[in-house]
């Protein structure tokens, strides 16, 4: 197979992929656009006020501001994870997943693509709930290039989790139980409502065994340019786990784990 009839298929796939959900609005930007419409409005405006400030070693930052970076990553992380996860679980449940795997394209193209189109979504979702925010409160970029490099990591990391969960699920319920039961708790958890140093002992460390701890500070660091952590090691860390989950698709796509019968 040539490089260009490979890329071909690969562009074609991830197009495919991203007009799937562009296509239908309703279901991919006005469900994360009324949720978050609603947190800004109760969590930031008619609680923020009597929260208060939240402080991270300097000035006290607006309730409202500290939330948003947070809401940023659970509408992008989620939303990633969704599309990936039923893109590979809806081929396999119509049977037309068998037009791609033979196909002259290469498992690592064909993964890339589906992870592309996730990370694609996941982008656009927290971009629009960025933009929301900016209706409720002034919103500044700090560090244009650290959230651009954590926006583009997070999505991809759990776009390629979406791969592994629509490879696993056996019906539409575990779909909907991944999301809603591990993905979201873990993000809640994540710090996004509250900073993790103001934890008591043991809470405040059993929290950073949470990776969506690092994701919220990595992207709150983009925004406002403070964090609880490190974002370089943040960084280095969530790009290793992206690269180790990325592989591990391949190989469960060369073995045709939940592929073939």
């Amino acid at each position: 197979m040539s490089l260009a009839s490979g890329l071909t298929g690969f562009k074609t796939l991830v197009r495919r992929e991203i007009l799937r959900f562009l296509r239908r609005p309703r279901n991919t930007f006005v469900p994360p656009f009324v949720t978050n419409v609603l947190y800004f409005s109760v969590f930031g405006v008619i609680l923020g006020d009597r929260v208060g400030g939240v402080s991270l070693g300097g000035d006290p930052i607006p309730y409202i501001l500290f939330i948003l970076p947070g809401l940023v990553v659970l509408g992008a992380i989620s939303n990633a994870f969704e599309n990936a996860s039923f893109s590979i679980f809806h081929g396999r449940w119509n049977d037309y997943i068998e037009e791609t795997l033979t196909s002259p394209m290469s498992y690592s193209r064909m993964v890339v693509a589906y992870i592309v189109a996730g990370a694609t979504r996941g982008v656009l979702v927290g971009s629009l709930i960025a933009v929301i925010g900016a209706f409720f409160t002034p919103v500044g970029v700090a560090r244009p290039l650290y959230l651009v490099a954590f926006a583009l990591v997070i999505t991809l990391l759990f776009s390629s989790f979406g791969v592994v969960g629509g490879l696993w699920a056996d019906d539409w319920d575990n779909l909907t139980m991944m999301n809603q039961f591990i993905v979201r708790p873990l993000v809640f958890f994540g710090g996004v409502f509250y900073a993790v140093r103001e934890l008591p002992s043991p809470y405040q460390e059993l929290s950073m065994l949470n990776p969506m701890v690092y994701m919220v500070n990595g992207v709150r660091y983009g925004f406002l340019g403070v964090s609880e952590v490190d974002p370089e090691w943040s960084l280095a860390v969530l790009s290793a786990l992206t690269a180790a989950i990325l592989a591990l698709d391949v190989a469960l796509f060369k073995r045709g784990y939940g592929l073939t019968d």
